[in-house]
Formats: structure tokens, sequence, C-alpha cells
């Protein structure tokens, strides 16, 4: 079985330890900077092995690690994990920017493993089916996309958070934490992004970013616009849509997926939206999202360390790509 180590024990242990074990991984260890802490968050999942260090963890001899920590740490323990010759899939935002996102990309290349970045919504029901229907043409080709996302998260200022989301010089804002996967998504839809047009942001004083616009075209000549919010008062809401020069493909609220043309100039149903009900725990208010597409993320993961194909994983190469349009958004005012 294939051994690995979850670094960090927030989300890592949330999701990736759940999603590893539904893949087929071996976990053998938790890593984080506070012993006490992650022991009794290693009790918790029913990991053996606590480690107060990557180095530590793969001492005990492991072929995989998946990285879950801030931002500005991704660099460091990937390239200390592929130089042990150890896959890799390392959380979103890949990097803090893009050239040291082409640093890990090298380093895992060089190395000759696998690398991933945790976008593991590529996997979700709704967003493969517009994949689907985009590349057999159902739509044709496209022409404008938006991608429109609104949630309360940090409306509350005083809503508890990890230190570094307010912190830009570690990659935190939401620029960085929800448009490294709206970006990633266009591209899995659309192709690359040629330009950045214009963007915004939205800070309170000296912090990272809460809110964001971008207007982006592809390399085909697609409009992208993409709105996005973690202050939004009110219920969650949000739109994804894409037109095309025969129809038209959207995500409803519920996670629905619709397609309309000629023949069906309303739209009609292509999938319903999945009955999942959210925890009642805070903690855990979005793991009903990102469990089974990350499970799925993790199940490619295992299929390319095997010799076979990662399927529509994002590779470090992708990882590269979707910094470099996140460091010009960030960049454009």
């Amino acid at each position: 079985m294939t051994r690995v180590a979850v670094v960090g024990t927030g989300f890592g242990c949330r999701v990736h330890v759940p999603a590893l074990r539904a893949a087929g991984f071996d976990v053998v260890a938790l890593v984080g900077q506070d012993r006490e802490r992650t022991a009794r968050r290693a009790q918790r999942v029913d990991v053996g092995h606590v480690c107060g260090s990557l180095a530590e963890a793969i001492a005990l001899g492991l072929d995989a690690v998946t990285i879950a920590t801030p931002p500005d740490t991704h660099a460091v323990l990937t390239l200390e994990a592929v130089a042990a010759g150890l896959h890799v899939v390392c959380e979103k935002p890949f990097a803090i920017d893009a050239a040291e996102a082409e640093m890990m990309q090298r380093a895992a290349a060089s190395a000759g493993v696998v690398g991933v970045v945790a976008h593991e919504f590529r996997f979700a029901a709704d967003r493969a089916l517009v994949a689907h229907l985009i590349a057999q043409g159902a739509i044709g080709a496209p022409r404008l996309a938006t991608f429109v996302q609104m949630i309360s998260l940090v409306a509350d200022r005083n809503t508890p958070v990890p230190g570094w989301w307010y912190d830009a010089s570690r990659g935190g804002g939401w620029v960085l934490a929800s448009g490294s996967h709206a970006v990633d998504q266009m591209r899995h839809w659309l192709g690359d992004i040629a330009t950045v047009n214009s963007a915004s942001h939205l800070r309170r004083g000296d912090d990272a970013d809460d809110s964001f616009t971008a207007h982006l075209t592809t390399a085909s000549g697609c409009d992208v616009t993409i709105v996005q919010s973690a202050a939004a008062w009110g219920s969650a809401a949000g739109m994804t849509r894409i037109v095309g020069d025969i129809g038209t493909v959207w995500i409803d609220g519920g996670g629905g997926v619709w397609l309309a043309d000629a023949e069906h100039p309303e739209g009609r149903v292509m999938a319903e939206a999945a009955a999942v009900e959210p925890s009642t725990d805070p903690a855990h208010r979005f793991t009903h999202l990102e469990l089974g597409p990350f499970t799925e993320l993790c199940r490619a993961f295992r299929a390319a360390i095997d010799g076979g194909s990662s399927g529509v994983a994002a590779t470090f190469a992708d990882g590269v790509a979707t910094q470099r349009v996140l460091d010009q958004i960030r960049q454009t005012r």
C-alpha cells in the first residue's frame, strides 16, 4: 500500500486524511508544528505517527506527501519532499507567486515524481459535466463566461480564522484562496488565459483582499469575468454560465446543470443537484462539498503514482499557469 504523510493538521485532518484513505493510501504520519496539538488531532483521525517536521516523517519511509499548510510554506515543503523522491499533492494556492511555482515544477520534473495541485473541484460532478459538455461541442465555441460567487465566510470581521488569512505576505486573501480555484476551473473548461484585461480588489485597511473582480480573455478569444467575495452578508449566491455560439450551459444555485440551445431555448436539466445536507458543525460547513471531489483527486494521484494517468487532475504545470494569471490579477488595478 502506498505510504503517505499529511503535512498540516487543519484541512489536512478534515479532508486529506479521509480522502487519502478512501483512495487506498496508508496514511502513516501527521506533521504539525505544535506537537501536542498534532498528537491530539492524529489520535482523533487514527494516524499512528506524530511528527514535528517533514524530515521526521520522511525518515519513516514514505512514497508520497500531501501539503495542507499556509501558502508561504508550500515551496519549501514541496522542494524538501521531491528532493527525497516523494510524490506530492500541494494545496492551492500552489505558491506565493509564479517564480516559486516554476521552481517547484522544475524540481518535481527533475526528480521524476508526480506533482498534483489540490484543485479538487475539477472532480465535482456538476463542474465535470460542464467540462464534458463543452468538450463535446454542446455549446459550440465558447464566447462568454461568468463565474460569480458570494459567501459570508468573513463578512463578520470577528469570525475566527487563521492569522495568515489576512496577511498578503503569507499568501492570504481571497484572490489566492478562492480565485485560484476559479482561474483553474476556467483554464480547465476553456483553455489557457491569454490576457488579464482588468481587475480590482477590495481590502479592509491594510489587510489582504476579501473580494475581487477580474476580466480575462482566453487564448481562443472567450471573455471571462470572475467576481468573488468572502465578505457578502446574506445567503450564499452564485452564477456559473458559459455562452457559446450555438448554446449555453450553466450551473444553478443548487448545483444542477442546465443546457439551452435552439432546440431547447429555455434550457433543459442535464443533471439534478445532489441532495446533500451540510454539517451543522462550523468546522465542517464545506466538507460535504470538498470531501467527495478530493477523494477523486486522490484516486487520480494514486493512479499516476502507479504509472497510469492522473486524468483531469491539475498538474504542477497547471499550477504554474494558474499562478501566472493570479500574479497578473493581483498586480492589475
